[in-house]
């Protein structure tokens, strides 16, 4: 069956390079990687769900939240006020 398809640039220079690699022709390489794809784009895969693991952070020993100016004063230095 004959079709018009507006093809990427992109795509349309990789399907020739493949064709010509292969000494195949364009059609048989443009047929076959649609039906490779085709069904990937009808059933993406599956994501698998992304987990992290808490921790505790906790602050180091010596530091204190009481006194934010001194808590900041010895995490950046006297020089950063």
């Amino acid at each position: 069956m004959r079709t018009t398809l507006t093809i990427d640039d992109d795509v349309l220079d990789k399907a020739r390079s493949l064709a010509e690699k292969l000494r195949a022709p364009f059609r048989r390489v443009v047929n076959e990687a649609l039906r490779a794809g085709l069904p990937a784009v009808e059933k993406p895969p599956a994501h698998r769900p992304f987990h992290t693991k808490p921790r505790k952070l906790g602050l180091r020993a010596g530091r204190n939240l009481d006194n934010i100016q001194e808590l900041l004063a010895q995490i950046e230095g006297e020089a950063h006020r």
